[in-house]
């Protein structure tokens, strides 16, 4: 019995679903990505700790994935076990009057409305990120000017040998787009948000303002991984591309947005190296034009 079929093996002992050889592309809002080895839904605490335990015994790499998003899968895909959340990590609920309780797998969309239908206001600059609880956690995702380390309290987790705890703000360690979950490896299972009572019709308001800047903005007619490069220091990575002159610039499917240059859109068939190759194209011409270095956001995975 190989290592794989062992946590197969463990994964249908815990209820898990598992998949082999399953095209990433449809787990990425990208929509680009070869082949996971096996793709195991963990739907259970005791699930997740079983998987990890065994991943770790058995030297098989593990790569959680939440909604996908912020999100490159290489062409040659993913070696070992990619591990998606389900069933008990979808869980949202009310701690108290103002403080919510989220599974680390319930989409930022659901977890928003959540809020707004309470009458809780704090996470109206989330509503449209297609991200989950946890990846947003992890990423320490903002917009307009907020972010989640301005909501969150604590963060949920299970350590790769499989210990379960949790870390307090204070030692989040947040920084732009970046928290210590980054660092160590650990498992975000839920999170703890910290929100303000308000008005329903008001929070609806803002949120619609928001979605409604959104579509304005964002060519979310196509898939993407959202913005590319993290902000440079006194500049806006979009405005830089543009003033390059690379709008609508194009490396087989993969394409600089026309309606906003920090976006690299999928026309229909970009694979990944196109990807690569056009984020290297806008890197060099930038720092050629411009002498600013810009930063890679999106994350690449795979073999």
């Amino acid at each position: 019995m190989t290592n794989l079929d062992r946590i197969k093996e463990t994964a249908l002992d815990f209820g898990c679903d598992v998949k082999e050889n399953e095209p990433m592309k449809s787990y990425t809002t990208f929509k680009i990505g070869g082949n996971a080895q096996i793709l195991v839904t963990a739907k259970s605490l005791n699930g997740l700790v079983a998987v990890l335990k065994t991943c770790k015994t058995q030297g098989a790499p593990c790569f959680i994935l939440g909604r996908g998003s912020n999100l490159l899968v290489s062409d040659q895909g993913i070696e070992g076990v990619v591990l998606r959340l389900d069933g008990d990590f979808k869980s949202i609920s009310l701690v108290d009057d103002d403080t919510v309780f989220c599974g680390a797998g319930v989409s930022l969309a659901r977890l928003c409305a959540f809020a707004c239908e309470h009458s809780l206001s704090g996470l109206e600059f989330a509503w449209g990120i297609p991200g989950s609880a946890g990846g947003a956690a992890f990423m320490n995702a903002g917009a307009y000017t907020g972010e989640m380390k301005d909501v969150l309290l604590c963060c949920h987790h299970v350590t790769p040998d499989g210990t379960v705890g949790s870390i307090e703000k204070k030692d989040l360690q947040f920084s732009y787009r970046h928290s210590v979950y980054a660092d160590n490896g650990f498992v975000i299972t839920g999170i703890v948000v910290k929100l303000q009572k308000d008005s329903e019709t008001e929070i609806r308001n803002r949120m619609d303002e928001f979605m409604r800047r959104r579509r304005e903005k964002q060519p979310l007619e196509y898939p993407s991984a959202g913005s590319v490069f993290k902000r440079p220091e006194g500049h806006f990575a979009g405005t830089l591309i543009e003033q390059a002159g690379l709008k609508g610039y194009r490396i087989g499917d993969a394409e600089i947005s026309r309606k906003h240059a920090g976006f690299i859109i999928n026309r229909g068939n970009a694979t990944a190296q196109d990807v690569l190759d056009l984020i290297r194209h806008i890197q060099n011409t930038v720092r050629s034009d411009f002498d600013v270095d810009l930063v890679c956001e999106v994350r690449y995975v795979g073999r």
